[in-house]
């Protein structure tokens, strides 16, 4: 089926290029800041699929055997495989048609549909879109660093959970995805000394999407936050590479002590919904916390620590060791006989 994608319009000048597919760059940056298409450059009676590139539509992943990274090998250019995936959602769903073309397929960049997205999301009667969107997007194009782990976090979305659909799914829907991707912005003003700016993208980001992050939290990359309602990270706490977390967990602290007083959370690390990790202890590379823990203590690599107070299955002494990341299988019950013996 055919899709006439338009919107209210005014006459534009003629093109001097028959086949140009770009909008001019001022009519993207006015677009993006009042959202209201103006060009004839966005009508089309083709069908949108048949403008789709020869990318193809999967992104490779390759672990570093430490779990410390990824990296990308020969893989495709993430910010196309998005925007075929976004024309494709607009054959199946036509009146989304603004929606994409707002949110991914008026842009040049991933920045600056990021920038964009999170701008939309976080602005208020107070808090102009544009003022963010200016914001935002100078920070991702500065930091390029910013972006990989950004392309970073979404690959591991992809890859771990079942319920994404595509990659820009996740750009548009995950709100833990975006909550993680706002926190990299809050924390590099953070860094540069523009705390008060950071705190209230922190404030913006727990209303929006009910995460927590304090902006002075260092996150690595690869990172997937699932479901991500409730979670709380205090501003000490350091988050390392390849890590997975579920909704309503807590990063926190314990009384009134100042200083490094929040978890540091090792690479691999996989935790399960409604856990508490609180105090200045740290869980080591590839250790898996059940749902609904409470841990106090250290927990050693690769091991796995289940309950309230929390505890290693096959005790302290002797630890079944975990021979696979959990956070990267998401494996939440394996060796769960081992500890208890409990069934319905």
């Amino acid at each position: 089926m055919a899709t006439c994608v338009h919107s209210s319009r005014r006459e534009s000048p003629p093109q001097t290029k028959p086949n140009r597919t770009r909008v001019d760059d001022h009519v993207i940056q006015n677009y993006v800041k009042y959202c209201r298409p103006n060009s004839a450059d966005i009508v089309s009676c083709v069908h949108i699929s048949e403008k789709k590139s020869n990318a193809l539509h999967t992104c490779a992943l390759t672990v570093l055997d430490d779990g410390n990274a990824y990296h990308e090998e020969d893989v495709d250019n993430l910010w196309q495989v998005m925007k075929d995936e976004a024309r494709s959602d607009i054959d199946q769903e036509p009146i989304l048609s603004n929606y994409y073309l707002s949110s991914v397929l008026f842009h040049d960049s991933m920045e600056s549909a990021l920038a964009n997205h999170l701008a939309m999301k976080l602005s208020n009667s107070s808090l102009p879109s544009g003022t963010l969107y200016d914001l935002f997007l100078g920070v991702l194009t500065e930091n390029q660093d910013i972006m990989r782990a950004v392309k970073d976090d979404l690959r591991a979305v992809k890859e771990r959970d079942p319920a994404c659909i595509s990659y820009v799914h996740c750009f548009l829907n995950f709100k833990g995805y975006l909550a993680c991707q706002a926190h990299r912005v809050a924390h590099k003003l953070w860094l540069t000394g523009r705390k008060i700016l950071a705190l209230l993208i922190q404030n913006r980001v727990s209303e929006a999407f009910a995460v927590d992050i304090h902006p002075g939290v260092k996150i690595g990359r690869g990172i997937l936050l699932d479901h991500a309602t409730g979670v709380v990270i205090g501003e000490t706490a350091i988050i390392g590479n390849n890590v997975s977390i579920l909704h309503n967990v807590t990063l926190g602290g314990t009384g009134k002590v100042s200083g490094d007083r929040h978890p540091k959370i090792g690479d691999g690390v996989l935790i399960g919904a409604g856990t508490c990790v609180l105090g200045n202890v740290r869980i080591e590379d590839g250790a898996k916390i059940g749902a609904g823990s409470v841990v106090l203590k250290q927990v050693p690599a690769r091991t796995t620590a289940v309950g309230n107070p929390a505890k290693l299955i096959g005790g302290i002494g002797n630890p079944i060791k975990l021979d696979k990341l959990p956070s990267l299988t998401m494996d939440h019950t394996s060796h769960i006989s081992e500890w208890s013996d409990y069934v319905i």
